[in-house]
């Protein structure tokens, strides 16, 4: 079997629905083995059985992770390591919601969470993903999942849109340190994309606000935000380092209109999404 991934073994987080399963899945249709972390236990059976029915069950392993764990993030990239030889690929792309509502009203604690999984989870996993891409001293791609509510005002909730634009100046800071290792590490800043995430706890469809707003005709899909991270994985973008491409169907080309993302959220609310982890939300009228 010949693919853009053949022989290279990738992780990924938050990896077992969303833009995490499409990648997944792409990654193993292209060749590579891949190791699946996720806390959802419910998504990863399923994705597992999904996996050996297609018939990537020996390249295929899933893990339960919390990426604002240290101690779960080394052991996803030990399994990978132990189960596959090697470590080529990181796509940190695991993330939840976080906490929303005015910000006189957000607790410390959510606020603290928010940035947990958002911004140490990428940190932990570029620590654990580039000591495991040392050993084999041939480089590596770390990708991260940003998004255009960390480049714009309104795009999403305060706490989710200054983690987000963290995760892009870190993505940058971290290409300087890396680059004489050959590691890339790149972003994607995904627009309003069609995910169980961010369809919790909106008035109306996603597909139907964006159509209001966005230049491009149709509603962006995780495989559109798949086929982005399967390039900057591949040898394909071998000289693309410190970068963020976003892909969002021209919605940053209009403006200030992003910020109608965020105006469909529930009003008068506080507390906190987790997203699809199977864990419960918290959520209060102020």
């Amino acid at each position: 079997m010949t693919g853009r991934l053949t022989g290279k073994v990738a992780v990924i987080t938050g990896g077992a629905s969303g833009i995490g399963k499409a990648s997944a899945l792409m990654f193993l249709a292209e060749g590579a083995s891949v190791v699946v972390g996720d806390l959802n236990a419910s998504n990863r059976e399923l994705l597992t059985g999904e996996a050996q029915t297609l018939g990537y069950g020996e390249r295929f392993r899933a893990t339960s992770a919390n990426v604002a764990m240290e101690d779960d993030v080394a052991a996803m990239i030990e399994l990978a390591v132990t189960s596959f030889g090697r470590l080529d690929v990181m796509f940190n792309n695991a993330g939840i919601g976080g906490a929303f509502g005015a910000v006189t009203e957000t607790t410390v604690d959510d606020w603290d969470e928010t940035f947990a999984v958002l911004v140490r989870g990428v940190f932990l996993g570029v620590k654990y993903a580039v000591r495991a891409m040392q050993t084999h001293g041939d480089g590596g791609s770390i990708v991260n999942t940003a998004s255009v509510a960390g480049v714009t005002g309104g795009g999403g909730p305060v706490a989710y849109s200054a983690a987000k634009a963290a995760v892009i100046n870190l993505t940058k800071t971290l290409s300087l340190e890396l680059a004489c290792q050959r590691i890339r590490v790149n972003a994607i800043a995904p627009g309003a994309i069609q995910t169980p995430l961010l369809q919790q706890g909106r008035r109306v469809p996603v597909a139907e606000v964006a159509s209001t707003f966005q230049p491009w005709p149709e509603g962006g899909r995780p495989e559109d935000i798949a086929a982005t991270a399967l390039f900057l994985a591949s040898d394909e973008s071998r000289f693309i380092t410190g970068e963020t491409i976003t892909v969002d169907g021209g919605l940053m080309a209009g403006g200030p209109h992003a910020a109608l993302i965020a105006k469909n959220a529930p009003s008068g609310w506080v507390g906190m999404n987790r997203g699809t982890t199977g864990q419960a939300p918290t959520v209060h009228k102020r």
